[in-house]
């Protein structure tokens, strides 16, 4: 009798310790094998992207619909571009990208204008879209792609950390996250060379730096990663704090303002602008322009220190080195440029491509010839 019920015992202590291990099991962090589910159409697993949303996707995705530019520049960063079955119209200007992933550029192009033509991204049958958050936030459009039950990720960041961590979410998505985290280590080794140097310059002696984006007086709100990557690169961004106008989602000054502010320095992103600004008469009283210190900034992959670009860390050193030359003698943009395409990119850059890069010319086709 006493052996009958230390066996009694003895089953409820396993029972007990099996239903533990299952309960342990099913709370394991996403992305583990608890989170693996086997479907009809295959093995998925929950992602979370850059808004929060938790979404179920293919455990091993083959076909990629990157209707972000800065997404395609990261797939392509992370050894997936082959997969890419289409692209938003940017990617085709990018010349570039479609060195480093020819063919990229001839892709269809579903997404144009903010709008999704879903009848062509459904010929394209991608197991993945990757939006902006700008997309996101439309519900029309994200209504097109959940009426087909088509997976999407939202990408979508305003400062350092949060573009470091839509590169980790479209690692982790695309099964190569030590990529990402390796993109990373880098971006932020720039970011710490140049804060150890500019954090020993008085406030009074920082140089005070306009940046234009895209257009000549459109710029950087604050909470924005332009204001993010400058502040870190030791410069006084003279838009941050200052009321600007909102027009669909972008941010203009008035010239007007502009004159007021009198930057040191005025960096532009956009071919063509910083000839605008040199040689318009309304710009002329501008002490940048007087000093000759209106920069194009390098256009590589993508625009350096654009909002969607991926190659911030790259503008961070680039502005650290031009504002502040007598601090940064021994920093060589030149071959941090070239490490970085051959790193991340595995593609060597000729002296006379790195060349263009760096004066920003000649990279980026224009809207009416693409392809």
């Amino acid at each position: 009798m006493l052996r009958s019920a230390a066996r009694k015992k003895y089953l409820a202590c396993m029972l007990l310790a099996s239903f533990l291990i299952s309960v342990l099991v099913g709370c394991s962090p996403a992305g583990g094998r608890a989170n693996v589910k086997k479907t009809a159409a295959g093995s998925t697993r929950v992602i979370t992207d850059c808004t929060g949303r938790q979404v179920r996707i293919p455990v091993h995705v083959k076909r990629i619909a990157c209707l972000y530019a800065f997404t395609g520049h990261a797939v392509v960063m992370l050894g997936r571009g082959d997969d890419v079955v289409a692209i938003n119209t940017g990617l085709s200007r990018d010349v570039l990208l479609n060195k480093v992933c020819a063919g990229i550029g001839e892709k269809p192009v579903p997404f144009s204008d903010s709008s999704l033509n879903i009848e062509e991204l459904l010929k394209t049958r991608p197991d993945l879209v990757f939006i902006s958050g700008e997309t996101g936030r439309n519900r029309a459009e994200t209504m097109k792609l959940n009426k087909f039950k088509i997976p999407y990720l939202v990408i979508d960041f305003n400062s350092i950390e949060e573009q470091k961590r839509a590169v980790q979410v479209i690692g982790d998505a695309l099964g190569v996250p030590e990529k990402a985290r390796r993109y990373n280590e880098y971006y932020q080794s720039c970011i710490d060379r140049v804060q150890k140097v500019v954090s020993k310059i008085p406030e009074e002696k920082r140089v005070r730096v306009y940046h234009s984006v895209n257009e000549a007086t459109r710029t950087d709100p604050p909470g924005s990663l332009g204001a993010d990557w400058m502040e870190k690169a030791g410069v006084v961004n003279v838009s941050v704090g200052h009321e600007l106008r909102l027009v669909e989602g972008k941010n203009f000054a008035g010239l007007e303002q502009i004159l007021l502010w009198n930057p040191d320095v005025i960096i532009v992103n956009e071919p063509g602008v910083a000839d605008y600004i040199r040689h318009n008469p309304q710009w002329a009283p501008l002490k940048a322009v007087k000093d000759g210190k209106v920069y194009q900034m390098p256009i590589g992959i993508s625009r350096w220190g654009h909002p969607g670009g991926i190659e911030t860390p790259l503008a961070v050193l680039w502005t650290a080195k031009t504002v502040y030359p007598q601090y940064f003698s021994d920093l060589d943009v030149k071959s941090e440029a070239r490490r970085f395409y051959k790193e991340f990119y595995n593609y060597s850059v000729s002296g006379e491509m790195l060349n263009q890069i760096l004066a920003g010319k000649g990279m980026r086709r224009l809207k009416n010839k693409q392809g």
